[in-house]
C-alpha cells in the first residue's frame, strides 16, 4: 500500500499530456491553453469614456462652453477640444484631444450649443477616462499556459486580438462497471440486487471537463465478458473501472488486465475511503481501477480520475484545491490512512456527515465538500481549522 502523495506522483508519470489542437475561439471554451498567450494589441487603444457626459478641459469647468460636436463608440470626434469648448460623449467613445475628463450628463445642463455645469462636477483631471492600456499593452501576457479557459479568459483573448487558439486535445474516457448484482438504473431489483448507479455518477463528474466519455454500461463478474469489453476501449485515452479491483473471488478486473498484458503501476492507496484503487497501462491506454462501492468510488475519481483528465488535457495545475475552514464539531484522531470525509460547509464553517459508510449515497447527495485528515492527525475540536476539497 501506498502514501497519497506517491500514487499522485506515480499516476501522472504515467503519461505526457496530449498534444494541443488550434481551434477557433468559439470552440475554446471550458478547454486548457497549451501556451502562454501575449496580447497582440492594446487594450483600450485609446483613451475613452467610461460614461455619458461632456469631454471638457477640467480648467473651464467654472465658464459657460460652447458644445461644438459629439464623440460616440466607432465615430469619434475628429477636432480638438478648444478653450471653454465641450464634445458631447457617449459610453467608450473617443476622449477628442484637448479634453482632460469627462462630466457626467446629469452634472451638465445644456441650453442650444451651450451647457454649463450644475452638480458637483469631477474632482481631478482624467475623471472618468478609461486611459489607453489601462487593461493590458501589446505584448503583456495575458493567459498562462495550462489556464482554464472560462468565459473570462474567452473575452480576454478575443480584446487580445485572437480568433483561434492551441488548446490541449480532450482525452477519451472509456467508463466499465462490473457486478452480477449491478442492473441499470430504473430497472426493479430483488434483495440480491442494486441498481448500477457508479457509471452515470462518473459521467457526471466528468460532464465539466475536456473530455469526451463513452460508457460502456455494466459487465457481469466474468473474466471473458470484462476481456472482451476491454477490447472494446483499445482507442481511449484512459479506461476507467469501478468494482471488482480487488482480490476477492469476484473481483476479476485485475484478472483480465493482467491475462491481457496490462502493466499494474500501483494498487491499493493509503486513502479511506478507496484503499482498493489501481493504476497502470493496458496498451496505449491508461487503465484506473476504482471501487465499487459508491462513496469510494466517487472519493477516487475525485482524487485521481478527475485530475488524470486534466493532466491530460493540458492543465499544469490538475490537483484538487485545498482550502481552509473552522471546524463545527469535534473529530477524533485520524487513523493510519489520510482520510476524506463528506461535509457540509456553510459561512460557518464545516460540519462532517454522520454516515461516512462508503456503500450509501445519501451523504454523497448531501455533501458539498470533503473534509481531509491526514494520517495520523491529531484530534480537532469545534473552531480548530480544518483543510477540506469543494466538490
Amino acid at each position: 500500500m501506498i502514501t497519497l502523495e506517491e500514487a499522485r506522483s506515480r499516476l501522472l508519470a504515467l503519461a505526457q499530456p496530449l498534444a494541443s489542437q488550434t481551434l477557433e475561439i468559439d470552440q475554446c471554451y471550458a478547454r486548457y491553453l497549451a501556451n502562454d498567450l501575449y496580447a497582440k494589441r492594446t487594450q483600450p487603444a485609446a483613451d475613452l469614456s467610461a460614461m455619458d457626459g461632456y469631454a471638457v478641459r477640467f480648467a473651464d469647468l467654472s465658464e459657460p462652453l460652447s458644445v461644438v460636436g459629439e464623440s460616440a463608440a466607432g465615430k469619434p470626434f475628429n477636432g480638438i477640444v478648444g478653450t471653454r469648448q465641450a464634445v458631447r460623449i457617449f459610453t467608450g467613445a473617443h476622449v477628442p484631444q484637448g479634453a482632460d475628463c469627462v462630466v457626467m450628463q446629469e452634472d451638465f445642463v445644456a441650453c442650444g450649443k451651450m451647457a454649463s455645469l450644475c452638480g458637483d462636477g469631477p474632482s481631478r483631471q482624467g475623471a472618468h477616462i478609461r486611459r489607453a492600456g489601462s487593461d493590458f499593452l501589446a505584448g503583456q501576457k495575458l493567459l498562462t499556459a495550462g489556464q482554464f479557459l472560462n468565459a473570462g479568459a474567452i473575452s480576454a483573448a478575443i480584446m487580445g486580438g485572437y480568433g483561434a487558439l492551441d488548446v490541449g486535445r480532450k482525452p477519451k474516457i472509456a467508463i466499465i462497471g462490473s457486478g452480477d448484482e449491478l442492473v441499470p438504473p430504473g430497472y426493479e431489483t430483488d434483495a440480491s440486487q442494486i441498481p448500477s448507479s457508479n457509471n452515470d455518477m462518473l459521467c457526471a463528474m466528468l460532464r465539466h471537463l475536456p473530455c469526451d466519455i463513452f460508457d460502456f454500461g455494466t459487465v457481469n463478474d466474468n473474466v471473458d465478458t470484462i476481456k472482451s469489453t476491454l477490447k472494446q476501449c483499445a482507442d481511449a485515452d484512459i479506461i476507467v473501472t469501478s468494482g471488482g479491483a480487488s482480490v476477492g473471488d469476484h473481483d476479476l478486473i485485475q484478472t483480465a488486465l493482467k491475462e491481457m498484458g496490462a502493466q499494474i503501476d500501483f494498487w491499493r492507496v493509503a486513502v479511506k475511503p478507496g484503499k482498493p484503487v489501481l493504476a497502470g497501462h493496458l496498451g496505449s491506454s491508461i487503465v484506473i481501477g476504482l471501487p465499487g462501492n459508491p462513496g469510494s468510488a466517487f472519493v477516487t475519481a475525485y482524487l485521481f480520475l478527475m485530475p488524470m483528465v486534466r493532466h491530460l488535457s493540458g492543465c499544469t495545475q490538475p490537483w484538487p484545491i485545498i482550502y481552509q475552514t473552522f471546524m463545527q464539531t469535534g473529530l477524533p484522531a485520524a487513523g493510519q490512512r489520510t482520510e476524506f470525509l463528506r461535509a457540509v460547509l456553510n459561512e460557518n464553517g464545516i460540519t462532517p456527515l454522520l454516515q461516512q459508510d462508503s456503500g450509501l449515497t445519501s451523504s454523497l447527495a448531501a455533501a458539498n465538500a470533503l473534509i481531509i485528515r491526514p494520517a495520523g492527525a491529531e484530534p480537532v475540536y469545534p473552531g480548530d481549522l480544518i483543510a477540506y476539497h469543494l466538490l
